[in-house]
């Protein structure tokens, strides 16, 4: 097991490569306040340092607070449509929405729903800012000022309404996708690199280089990723030509390797480490020539040990091996941030060429949550706390900045902190490092901090059409525009500069748990009264093994045998052969049909069974259905390789099967438990109080499609079962073997036999 505080010790990135690998992937959805507590002591400062922080973070927010030129046009417009606001949200909304929008017609109607909830005009009141206002009146009207005068006109959403109507939807949209233009254009260096060469000469001649990044979200098409890799091209070739034009360090140029190639997940890793690092090093290859660095930008948690399979392959290559200006961006809100970083600072002293990389707090926190919720992972990914992400961030600052690994890694740190600017300064004891910024934020941050620490600094400048821009706005809004961020604090005067130095590890440790517990885990989201289903992480080394392993048994030449269940017993039939869908030729079982009197007899024992299942409390009824649950859940290897082999679906589909079924036998229980636990009161039409109980209706018989063999062969039997009625389930005969094995299941329960078995006749016919 990584331990973190050891990293500081110079034999720790001596160990075998495959050492320090084997200790990255276990940490993916490590116990967060446990794993804290290992970084806090490299995070904790010493008293001088905390001194020196907080002094040089004071005069550094101060300096910023008294430059004129300090709150700049996209700082103003962060502070004025914070995203605790309705009007921000609305504004993120519309930016994301209209993008995606496939049809005028449906942006019409959007513009048309959503324009009136807003009170565009009261931020009018607010800013002095001219792009602020020039932004709003371009939200709020058609390319001509119109006063609004609320005593004589009414409200201004009902203006808006009125406005909608007499000037049309369509010339609405032209005027919000103009204004989304023109705000995103802070956020853009240029429309193409060219013009972004040109637009970064000023800060240049200043002393600050560039790192360029071609707009763009992931290939969906071959097609798509050869324009990227044209993009990219491109780029290289200019920067190349403009490089000897920067007075600092030389410029770089980002790529994202989900741009390069349709298919970049951990499912299609032999294509990565073939097709896509064909790609790459086209690129690489290029640059080396030009003498640009390249750095690989960072993506979702779930492709990250995948990306350094990739780096690692490339760094290894011929064709980079001696260059030391290929690297990389890791995310310290990552749960697995310091030991990757230990991993790159091994790699590196394998090799001896030295890895740039980019230290930046992260950038998908959202999705990776609302993903592993949605996927039932045990755990997350990233931490909970955004001071927890600053204490990991401040842990991979020290180790970065350590002796042993001077050298080895060219640390480069992204923030737009002023503590955390202050505190790396602090630990520093070598001026081999660089800070970076994004271009539109945080101008005069760092033309303080610049002169101040007297470190090189590098801007992160996103290039691309206002198409490819969105999302990154979006992104930029999500990170920096909610009034708890630091970038929005920053310029408001309102902040008192003390709540801006407070160290993180102080605020991490104030709290009654270090991870946030008001953040249930993916498990937990449905709160006491029912877990979620259980997933797999399939794209994670340390998940994906053991669950591989416990399906491997049940793959190849393995056969199942089953038939009807009467009564609790297993019958005899007429046997059939069940051939796997993708191959006829290959054999999953055998499956005894039910005959005719084997299904009267099921109907009439299901009947005489009815009265006591009945009369069975729903709690106990409720009982088994979970029990059950929990069985599929501790039987999953199997039960994927049934819905695999027999039913021919995908391992991931059969893992999104099993987990359905789950979810409705702990549902039904819980809606069962509050129809039936206690007789429900109201009123009547004649006001008198009445009491209203239900109950099961009898003999259900629950027929399912092959498709869905599992979850709906469940869903119907289980919603049956829990409220009362006994059951005769037909599963389709493509895919018995999955049903059958759920009954089997289902009675090792111990779900009373006799009466209530025959509600769980299996039955051919």
């Amino acid at each position: 097991m990584f331990k973190a505080i050891d990293a500081m010790q110079p034999s720790f990135i001596e160990r075998s490569l495959a050492q320090v690998w084997s200790e990255i992937s276990p940490l993916y959805c490590v116990d967060e306040s446990e794993w804290l507590k290992e970084l806090i002591p490299l995070a904790q400062a010493s008293e001088s340092e905390r001194e020196q922080t907080r002094r040089q973070a004071t005069q550094l927010i101060e300096q910023v607070r008294a430059d004129k030129k300090a709150v700049q046009m996209i700082d103003a417009l962060l502070l004025e449509y914070s995203l605790d606001t309705r009007e921000g949200i609305l504004l993120m909304c519309l930016a994301e929405a209209l993008m995606r929008v496939p049809d005028s017609h449906t942006a019409d109607a959007l513009i048309r729903d959503k324009l009136s909830v807003a009170d565009w005009k009261a931020h009018l009141r607010h800013s002095d800012s001219l792009f602020v206002n020039a932004s709003t009146w371009g939200l709020m009207l058609t390319g001509k000022v119109v006063t609004l005068d609320e005593s004589s006109e009414g409200k201004p959403a009902s203006v808006i309404n009125r406005l909608v109507n007499k000037m049309s939807e369509p010339v609405i949209r032209q005027a919000m996708h103009q204004a989304m233009k023109i705000m995103g254009h802070q956020f853009v260096l240029g429309r193409d690199i060219d013009e972004a060469q040109k637009n970064g000469e000023g800060p240049r001649t200043n002393g600050f280089t560039y790192s360029f990044d071609m707009l763009g979200e992931a290939a969906l098409t071959q097609e798509d990723a050869k324009a990227y890799l044209n993009d990219y091209l491109q780029a290289i070739e200019s920067v190349g030509e403009a490089k000897a034009s920067y007075q600092g360090p030389s410029p770089s140029v980002s790529i994202k390797l989900s741009a390069l190639h349709p298919r970049y997940e951990a499912a299609n890793q032999d294509r990565m480490m073939t097709e896509m690092f064909e790609t790459v090093l086209v690129l690489l290859k290029r640059a080396r020539e030009k003498e640009v660095a390249i750095t690989i930008d960072a993506e979702e948690a779930d492709r990250l040990e995948l990306s350094l399979a990739l780096f690692e392959k490339l760094y290894r290559d011929p064709v980079v091996k001696g260059w030391g200006k290929f690297g990389l961006v890791v995310q310290a809100y990552s749960k697995r941030a310091l030991p990757v970083i230990t991993w790159l600072a091994t790699l590196a002293r394998e090799q001896g060429d030295v890895i740039p990389m980019r230290l930046v707090k992260g950038a998908y926190w959202d999705s990776e949550i609302k993903l592993c919720q949605q996927t039932g992972h045990h755990g997350y990914p990233v931490f909970t706390r955004k001071e927890g992400t600053d204490v990991s961030y401040l842990a991979c600052a020290r180790f970065l900045l350590s002796d042993h690994v001077r050298g080895l890694i060219y640390p480069q740190f992204a923030s737009h902190n002023a503590h955390t600017i202050a505190a790396i300064a602090g630990m520093a004891t070598h001026n081999d490092f660089e800070f970076q910024r994004l271009h539109g934020m945080g101008d005069a941050l760092y033309n303080h901090a610049k002169a101040l620490f007297n470190t090189d600094v590098r801007i992160y400048a996103p290039v691309g059409s206002h198409k490819d821009l969105l999302p990154y706005l979006v992104r930029r809004l999500l990170e920096n525009g909610a009034n708890s961020s630091f970038v929005h604090r920053l310029v408001d005067a309102r902040c008192p500069i003390d709540d801006l130095i407070t160290d993180p590890v102080d605020t991490l440790c104030a709290n009654h748990t270090l991870h946030n517990d008001r953040i249930p885990l993916p498990l937990d989201i449905f709160g006491p009264s029912r877990k979620n289903s259980q997933g797999v992480a399939t794209d994670i080394e340390s998940e994906w093994q053991p669950f591989q392993d416990s399906v491997a048994p049940f793959m190849g030449e393995y056969q199942w045998q089953a038939g009807p269940i009467v009564n609790g017993q297993r019958l005899k039939g007429d046997t059939h052969a069940i051939p796997a869908p993708y191959d006829n030729d290959e054999s999953v079982g055998h499956v005894d049909w039910a005959t005719a009197e084997q299904v009267n007899d099921a109907l009439d024992i299901a009947a005489q069974a009815y009265p006591e299942w009945r009369d069975t409390d729903v709690s106990e009824r409720g009982k088994y259905l979970l029990d059950l649950a929990d069985k599929l859940e501790a039987n999953l290897g199997e039960l994927v390789a049934i819905c695999h082999r027999e039913a021919g679906k995908t391992i991931h589909d059969s893992i999104d099967e099993v987990r359905e079924a789950v979810d409705f036998l702990r549902y039904y229980p819980e809606q069962a438990n509050a129809l039936q636990a206690a007789p429900l009161s109201y009123q009547g039409f004649d006001e008198q109080a009445q009491s209203l109980t239900y109950q099961g209706r009898g003999v259900f018989t629950c027929i399912s499609p092959w498709n869905f063999p599992l979850a709906i062969f469940l869903g119907q039997v289980s919603a049956a079962l829990v409220v009362g009625n006994t059951v005769v389930a037909k599963p389709a005969e493509q895919t018995s073997i999955i049903a059958y094995r759920a009954i089997e299941l289902l009675l090792d329960t111990g779900i009373l036999l006799g009466s209530f078995n025959c509600c769980l006749a299996v039955v051919q016919w």
